[in-house]
């Protein structure tokens, strides 16, 4: 048959297909093969015009012969294995993944292909796997610093028992996977910037702990995300102000800068606070929003911090490359600037914390210690007032002693202060400041110890100082020995009524300021009607609404031309 192109013909050779390959005869010289492994061998030695497959036996194997056509076209690594795991054929994508383009795999050890390379799972012997068990497998590789999926399909001949071959792709999954594993870095990333309170650093001051966090942010952003420079700023939600909070990298001029949660006027870092969005700027010099931040800078990125839905700050990143970031490394700087939100809340919840223990902290010491301080005022008064004018050494004494206990509870006042950190978070309520109540001294009189203690207690967080008496003649002894500012007198007193009370020290300071408290207004003596016809201009009910208390008490300490300014 000169002349005539030669084909390979695969068929099993029954009656009808014995009729076809008779007419292909007519137009072609053909070559017959009945198995894979004998085509596949004479598809090496000899050039063939063209390839039939003929029958419906055929086999998925049989169609991987057509090597010149779409199975080229596919972007996967393609490979027929026979039993031995040795390559029969393969298309030029896989040798481009194993990167070895030039070289003949035909009859090459598949794992020799790919310089033995690791396996990494889940199956750790998938060839073997699919062998045995007559089922799909699939495995992980590790080779040359890349990533590879592998995925195996053993391959029957008609009527075959067992496989005679594995049908094998590849696919590189190099970016997913050190994606992945970037992400499970950020994540444990996340875990240890909020691990601020394991037992070697439960002693540190919270000013250790913010500069801590600060370091680990800027490390986690520099080796593990790859970013050059870093600037993280807090939203004061009162004011908008956007208060730095870290900066790594950033010009002077940026540092300083003053910006607001605004759209517009206030750069890219003001818009992404007031629309919590993330913004990519990929040209700074064709950007309306971006305001200089980096030396030299061309791209920049910014991502809102968010907790529980809430717009926290913003944490911006730039580069001096123009188009330095991808939209990858958007997605991996708000999944960290979420573990950053989380790791603040977390930083601001242990201030919280230990404001609450300081403050609680003083305030029981306070209450333990006023009373007996009390006492021996009470006492140290009444000696004074007998020794006046006969024993001045004793006197002298005595003032001392007075001096002293006093210092006691002012001493724990300051001690309490410097315990407590120095910046109370947004969370944590500061308490109101009433400058005009500050070290100003109120002499409580009531025979409730309950009353007593209370008046320590809210009066002392303003800045008081509280110092009480049981009954009316120690607050006479108390007001003749020392100086109040005002005195706050229950009108039913074990030894007089709050009339007489009132009376009384008027006649000792006829300018001292006095309130007179009353249980839901009960009266008796008519104390209160009497002591207004006197002048008495403040009148407390029990139990106390602290607002009211403070009121009183701070226009009683106030001067006229202070109550005119604040009216």
């Amino acid at each position: 048959m000169a002349g005539h192109q030669r084909v390979l013909v695969f068929c099993r050779g029954s009656e009808q297909e014995q009729s076809t390959v008779e007419k292909l005869k007519e137009r072609f010289d053909v070559v017959l093969s009945e198995t894979l492994e004998s085509g596949l061998e004479l598809l090496r030695e000899d050039d063939f015009a063209g390839l039939f497959l003929l029958g419906h036996h055929i086999s998925s194997a049989s169609i991987l012969l057509e090597a010149g056509g779409l199975l080229e076209q596919i972007h996967d690594g393609l490979a027929l294995l026979d039993y031995e795991l040795q390559i029969q054929w393969c298309n030029s994508k896989l040798k481009h993944l194993a990167g070895r383009e030039d070289d003949d795999f035909v009859g090459m050890d598949f794992f020799e292909a790919f310089n033995s390379p690791e396996i990494l799972g889940p199956d750790f012997c998938p060839f073997h796997t699919a062998l045995g068990s007559g089922e799909a497998a699939h495995s992980t590789l590790r080779a040359n610093d890349k990533y590879y999926e592998l995925y195996t399909t053993p391959v029957y001949e008609h009527h075959d028992e067992l496989p005679s071959s594995l049908v094998v792709m590849v696919r590189d999954v190099s970016t997913e996977v050190l994606e992945q594993q970037k992400l499970d870095a950020i994540y444990q990333a996340g875990m240890q910037l909020g691990d601020l309170s394991p037992q070697e650093i439960l002693e540190m001051t919270i000013e250790d702990r913010v500069d801590l966090l600060k370091s680990k942010i800027i490390h986690f952003s520099k080796d593990l995300l790859g970013f050059e420079t870093v600037e993280i700023r807090l939203l004061d939600r009162k004011t908008k102000r956007l208060e730095l909070l870290l900066t790594d990298g950033m010009e002077k001029i940026a540092s300083d800068r003053d910006l607001y949660a605004e759209p517009s006027a206030n750069g890219v870092t003001g818009f992404v606070a007031a629309t919590g969005k993330s913004y990519l700027c990929e040209d700074t010099q064709n950007d309306p929003l971006y305001l200089i931040g980096a030396k030299g800078a061309r791209s920049s990125l910014t991502v809102p911090l968010i907790l529980h839905d809430e717009i926290n700050g913003t944490f911006n990143v730039e580069s001096t490359e123009p188009g330095a970031f991808s939209e990858n490394d958007l997605k991996f700087l708000e999944l960290f600037s979420r573990e950053v939100a989380v790791a603040l809340n977390t930083l601001e919840l242990l201030v919280a914390e230990k404001v609450t223990t300081a403050t609680e902290s003083t305030d029981r010491i306070m209450r333990e210690v006023a009373e007996p301080v009390d006492e021996i005022l009470n006492d140290a008064a009444w000696i004074l007032e007998r020794y006046i004018g006969h024993e001045p050494e004793v006197c002298e004494r005595l003032q001392h002693v007075l001096k002293h206990t006093r210092d006691i509870k002012q001493l724990i006042q300051k001690v309490g202060e410097t315990i407590r950190p120095k910046s109370v978070p947004a969370a944590l309520p500061e308490t109101p400041i009433r400058p005009r109540m500050r070290n100003k001294r109120i002499l409580v009189v009531d025979s409730d110890e309950t009353v007593r203690r209370a008046a320590h207690e809210l009066l002392g967080r303003f800045g008081c100082d509280v110092e009480t008496a049981h009954n009316g003649e120690e607050a006479f002894l108390m007001v003749r020995s020392f100086h109040y500012d005002t005195v706050l007198a229950d009108i039913r007193l074990p030894d007089m009524t709050g009339f007489e009370c009132f009376e009384k020290l008027r006649e000792i300071h006829e300018h001292l300021p006095v309130i007179l408290m009353t249980g839901f207004g009960y009266d008796p003596s008519h104390s209160i009607v009497k002591a207004k016809q006197m002048g008495l201009k403040s009148v407390l009910y029990k139990p106390f609404r602290l607002d009211q208390l403070l009121t009183e008490v701070e226009k009683s300490v106030s001067s006229p031309a202070e109550l005119a300014e604040q009216t």
